[in-house]
């Protein structure tokens, strides 16, 4: 039997980490990654901190060895929107298909998806990708890319094209 593919979610928003929202987006990736058959090792939160990111997405990376790694908000218009920003300063090569991708899929039901920011690339072995924060549009940007993860992980771990 092939090796699970491993997961870690990141959610980056000052309410949840807060405590005063709760953390939904997070939550509906972690199950549909368990759904897709990966093992969710991580599941944190931070503020709106680029600092706070870019450790986390380090610690996924280098010391988890997580095979993907998502994260959920920071991705909009909005001042403190800096997770493309902080990941972007932790990857070592882009993946600039997987966003286009996700936004193009999210174009086809919500016209505004397109004003995502966010970004894909790799760092060491891990394979991490934006998403918005939105429940609806975290899901449907997974739902997107899901079926192209299998495969993105097994070109990380040396196998062919």
């Amino acid at each position: 039997m092939a090796e699970k593919i491993t997961a870690a979610v990141l959610t980056v928003s000052t309410g949840s980490f807060a405590g005063t929202r709760k953390d939904t987006s997070g939550l509906a990736l972690c199950k549909l990654c368990g759904n897709n058959g990966f093992n969710v090792i991580a599941h944190d939160i931070v503020d709106d901190s680029k600092a706070q990111i870019m450790r986390k997405l380090k610690f996924y990376a280098d010391k988890l060895k997580a095979d993907i790694v998502l994260t959920t908000g920071g991705t909009g218009f909005g001042p403190e929107d800096i997770t493309p920003e902080a990941t972007a300063a932790v990857l070592e090569r882009n993946a600039p298909g997987i966003p286009e991708l996700i936004r193009m899929a999210g174009f086809k039901k919500t016209k505004t998806s397109v004003l995502s920011r966010g970004i894909a690339g790799i760092r060491k072995k891990s394979l991490i990708i934006n998403l918005p924060g939105s429940p609806k549009g975290a899901e449907e940007s997974f739902e997107a890319a899901a079926g192209l993860l299998s495969h993105a992980v097994k070109m990380l771990k040396g196998g062919g094209h």
